[in-house]
Parts: structure tokens; C-alpha cells; sequence
């Protein structure tokens, strides 16, 4: 790939979603893209380009899903998981009973399928009746990705059991239905069950094009290990619409390796990577 096609990458990746490709990026991209050329049989990086600047709507969001990285497994950083499960089973015995949590980077699912088994342990005596609405615990969690290809994984919540090797054995068995294999098998699979799923909603979002359209308040957001690809003007845009949308004292969450120091926020660091929007629980 010539050194012009490849900043042209770059540009597009940054124009549309705010990703920050760097010259260590190039041997990625040139793969990456390299993919969707034997997919739409095109000869060269530059009729790619061509079509993606032509405003094909369909094959920048193609392009987009390939260039992003979609690393994360289930219970990744387990502190930030009690710190959440704290923070709510705070709220809970105070007499909380609507919790709304936002997970902004969900990638393939099993972030937001972590904080649902997290929730559904915590709220484990306070089941909602189908009969009396006004009843238990109503709590939701939003996840949203700019990969529609990750979504659609995520919706599936299907996973390999080694996928779910940090998951507990009795959340395992509760919460997720056996399809295929046998115990000892690498085929196994297991998928969540309807009433994990019926918890959680999955949206495409594109953090890089606030401001977003959901309401809040969430009591909680997770934007974790997704900012490490934005420069300082995306981070600062992003931070601003979490403190929109989080309640006052509210959690965030970012990745064990982001900061928002220099960035301009109200949010006070309570841990590292755990903020506070300051007011009243």
C-alpha cells in the first residue's frame, strides 16, 4: 500500500469515527482492507477508496467494522465490576428501584453480558412480577458498538466455553443454555438465555458523533479500553456527553490504561479509572 492510500485510510477512519491510525497501524490496514478488496473482487487500494469516497453508506460502515479492534472477554478488570456491584447494592437498599446502565463500546458482547450477570446476582431477591409492575427491581442495560458485525454477535450471545472460562460455574449454569458439544469438547457453545437477553439492548453508536440520542440518566456508564483511539478533541467531545448522561452520582468507567486527566470534566476520579459525577445519589 503506498504511503498516500494509506494516510487516505487513515483521514477516512478519523473523519468518520474519530479512530487514530498511526504509521505502527499500517501493516493492519493494509490487511484489513485487503479483505474487503477480495470481497468485492477489486483490484486495487485505490478503487477501495473510491468507493468509500463515492458515500456508499453500506461499505464505510463494512470499512469501519474491519479497521476496529474488538478485543474483550467476559469479567475483564474484575474490580470495576465490584466497585459497580457496590455502588448499586448501595442504591438498592436505599430503595432504588430503576437502574439503567449504558456499556459504550460492547464490541461482541461480553462486557454487557458481564454487567447483566453482575445485576442479576445483586438483584437476585428483588424479581420483577409479571403481575405487579410496581414490583422488584426494573433494570436495563444499553450497549452500543460502531460495528454493526460485533452487534450482531452481541445479539446472538453465543461463545465458545472458553469464552466463558472467568465466568462462575452457577452464573454459567443459570444464565446460558448449552447448544452444541460435550463437557470435554472444544466445540462446546453455549448462548445466554432469554431472561439475561431480555435485559439489554443493542444499538450501533458512533462515539465520535455526539451529541447521542438517548436520554438517560444512567446510573452507570462503561466506556472502557475504546478511548486509547481517539485523540484529545473525540476524548473531550465523548467525556462531556457521559456527563451529560450519567446521573448525578453516577459511575463511569474507563479502561484501566485511560485517564481523564487534561481533559476538561467535572467527573472526580474516586479510583483509578472509576470518576463520580458530583450531587446526590
Amino acid at each position: 500500500m503506498k504511503p498516500n492510500v494509506f494516510r487516505a485510510f487513515c483521514d477516512l477512519a478519523y473523519q468518520q469515527a474519530g479512530i487514530k491510525l498511526g504509521e505502527e497501524k499500517w501493516a493492519l490496514v493494509s490487511a484489513r482492507v485487503g479483505k474487503r478488496l477480495r470481497a468485492l473482487n477489486l483490484s486495487s487500494e485505490v478503487d477501495y477508496l473510491e468507493v468509500l469516497r463515492r458515500g456508499d453508506g453500506g461499505e464505510l460502515i463494512e470499512f469501519l467494522d474491519v479497521i476496529s479492534t474488538h478485543f474483550t472477554s467476559f469479567f475483564r478488570e474484575p474490580a470495576h465490576f465490584d466497585r459497580l456491584a457496590q455502588d448499586l447494592g448501595a442504591r438498592l437498599a436505599k430503595g432504588q428501584k430503576t437502574f439503567r446502565l449504558w456499556c459504550a463500546a460492547s464490541s461482541s458482547g461480553e462486557e454487557p453480558y458481564t454487567i447483566a450477570l453482575v445485576l442479576e446476582q445483586l438483584f437476585a431477591g428483588h424479581v420483577r412480577r409479571a403481575s405487579d409492575p410496581g414490583s422488584g427491581v426494573d433494570w436495563k442495560v444499553l450497549a452500543t458498538d460502531l460495528s454493526t458485525r460485533v452487534l450482531g454477535m452481541a445479539k446472538r450471545g453465543q461463545y465458545r466455553a472458553q469464552q466463558l472460562k472467568t465466568v462462575p460455574r452457577d452464573a454459567l449454569a443459570r444464565s446460558f443454555v448449552k447448544l452444541q458439544g460435550d463437557a470435554s469438547g472444544d466445540d462446546v457453545v453455549y448462548e445466554a438465555g432469554p431472561e439475561l437477553k431480555s435485559h439489554l439492548t443493542f444499538a450501533r453508536l458512533n462515539l465520535a458523533r455526539p451529541p447521542f440520542p438517548m436520554r438517560g440518566p444512567f446510573d452507570a456508564v462503561l466506556c472502557r479500553n475504546v478511548m486509547i483511539y481517539f485523540d484529545a478533541p473525540v476524548r473531550q467531545a465523548l467525556v462531556r456527553e457521559m456527563e451529560r448522561l450519567v446521573r448525578p452520582g453516577g459511575l463511569v468507567f474507563v479502561g484501566h490504561a485511560e485517564t481523564l486527566s487534561g481533559l476538561d470534566t467535572g467527573l472526580q476520579v474516586i479510583a483509578p479509572s472509576v470518576y463520580r459525577k458530583p450531587g446526590p445519589s
